[in-house]
């Protein structure tokens, strides 16, 4: 284990911050100095990955005699490095797009002042997702993870309309009672062990163990949108379309996938075995099958294109969720596919919610009954659209299409109900695609809608976004893959 890698891991969080205080302070070039700061934190975190891959990087201080074991550091490991990846590269693009976006053109949400406070939020959000990321226990994860659901609150609630600061109020308030539940569970983990270490939930069994690991789910499902939390997030649909795309693509949401992933891969096989036996394993995945199944039902009644992608979004968590609840029963592939989706899903859900931000800024709608033929008018945002819904659909040869590949199948090999799940989750998936290729026929085909007729002007760094994402739509497969498959119980 290398010390010097997690310490510069580490750096990457306190730059963040430097530059959410200097985008505040520099309003006039904040643009400027958030695309330099997140594309360097980018670059440097790329770079420390590919050096210490595939090994593990810690990094601990040591003069906390109140914490004798999981003290304060950093830890990088494979799950760590596929989160930071997605969190610091989505991260750059959604900065770079928010140049094009952020402005009196938007014709959908003209913008003229309070760049700074927005560059000031976003980047300090990407720094808390960065500090969840690499957080070496369970303590240090906490504090990142409230910080995130401030950031959010904050960026929701950006507009300042009635509808964004009730959207962002109700984000907060559900957000923080899921970290309310988590929080206690951490305090029931250290009075039980006297440690705040992920591992230290192998020294619990029986009732402790079981409540623990509910407590924990009640927080990851709460920032996942999932079963009774999953209000929130169609909701936050009122913050600029940037941020919709991060806190579905690389924030928030995958937080708590991220702590879910982190408790079943430090759990032993006696403890896996336990929550099995508890009851734990079904409760995972009766909730994550139910909040699959609700949200689709809502597909249908959806006339905005992002509460339709943020119904999706939940869908795909709660893919995401299974995989990880399947892992309980011994089918380790259903994992890894999980750990995949989370970096597949991060580059299509970023690509069709950036896609749907172009839309919206030339049109000025985003409401599927006043569009129609837009593809004519902005043919890369249609290729956008079409391929960030192949991707999360998993259409073949998309990233997708492998991480779904892996947890059905994972969801076959498990025997007793696995096969049923199976068939559950590939219903899923034909009815989501058919809905989105519907859905974008509707939009970008057919006679030009007078709000498709009347867009305009091209914007530099949006087109750039949209290419890039639409690369990392197949590119993302072949940087995850090989991360995923040391992930090893």
């Amino acid at each position: 284990m290398e010390t010097s890698s997690a310490a510069t891991f580490a750096l990457i969080p306190l730059i963040c911050v430097i530059g959410a205080i200097a985008a505040a302070a520099l309003q006039k070039i904040s643009h400027w100095v958030s695309t330099a700061v997140v594309g360097f934190c980018a670059v440097l975190g790329l770079y420390e990955i590919s050096a210490l891959y595939p090994g593990t990087a810690v990094f601990e201080w040591q003069a906390l005699p109140w914490l004798p074991a999981g003290r304060l550091g950093f830890r990088v490991d494979p799950l760590s490095s596929i989160m930071l990846i997605v969190v610091l590269v989505i991260g750059f693009f959604v900065v770079l797009f928010s140049k094009g976006y952020l402005n009196a053109g938007n014709r959908d949400h003209p913008t003229r002042t309070g760049q700074g406070r927005y560059y000031f939020w976003l980047l300090l959000f990407i720094a808390a997702m960065s500090g969840v990321v690499i957080a070496s226990n369970l303590l240090q994860l906490f504090i990142f993870w409230e910080i995130t659901t401030l950031c959010s609150w904050a960026l929701i609630s950006f507009y300042d309309t009635p509808k964004s600061l009730r959207a962002g109020y109700k984000a907060l308030l559900m957000t923080h009672i899921g970290g309310l539940f988590l929080m206690t569970g951490i305090v029931l983990l250290y009075v039980r062990t006297h440690s705040f270490d992920f591992t230290a939930l192998n020294q619990l069994e029986g009732k402790p163990l079981t409540i623990f690991f509910l407590l924990a789910l009640m927080g990851g499902w709460a920032k996942a949108a999932q079963g009774p939390f999953y209000t929130w997030l169609p909701d936050a649909m009122e913050a600029p379309t940037p941020i919709s795309a991060y806190l579905h693509a690389a924030a928030m949401v995958k937080a708590g996938i991220y702590l879910i992933a982190r408790l079943v891969l430090s759990c032993s096989e006696a403890t896996r075995a336990g929550l099995v036996a508890s009851g734990v394993g079904t409760v995972m995945i009766v909730v994550a099958m139910a909040t699959l199944f609700m949200a689709l039902y809502l597909f249908f009644f959806q006339d905005e294109l992002k509460k339709l992608l943020a119904l999706s979004t939940i869908t795909h968590l709660a893919y995401m969720l299974a995989g990880c609840a399947i892992a309980l029963w011994g089918s380790w592939a259903a994992f890894q596919g999980a750990v995949l989706h989370l970096a597949a899903h991060a580059a299509g859900k970023g690509l069709l919610f950036l896609s749907v931000g172009a839309l919206a800024y030339f049109s000025g709608s985003k409401r599927i009954s006043e569009l129609s033929g837009a593809g004519s008018k902005l043919p890369l945002v249609a290729v956008g659209f079409f391929v960030g819904a192949f991707t999360v659909t998993g259409v073949p040869p998309f990233a997708g299409f492998f991480s779904k590949l892996m947890i059905i199948g994972g969801a076959f090999s498990m025997g007793g109900f696995g096969p049923w799940l199976g068939v559950l989750l590939l219903i899923e998936s034909v009815i989501a695609f058919a809905w989105f290729l519907w859905i974008g026929q509707k939009v970008f085909f057919g006679k030009l809608s007078p709000a498709a007729a009347a867009i305009g002007t091209s914007s530099g760094s949006m087109w750039t976004t949209l290419v890039a994402l639409i690369i990392l739509c197949f590119a993302i497969t072949l940087v995850a893959l090989p991360m995923v498959h040391q992930l090893q119980p």
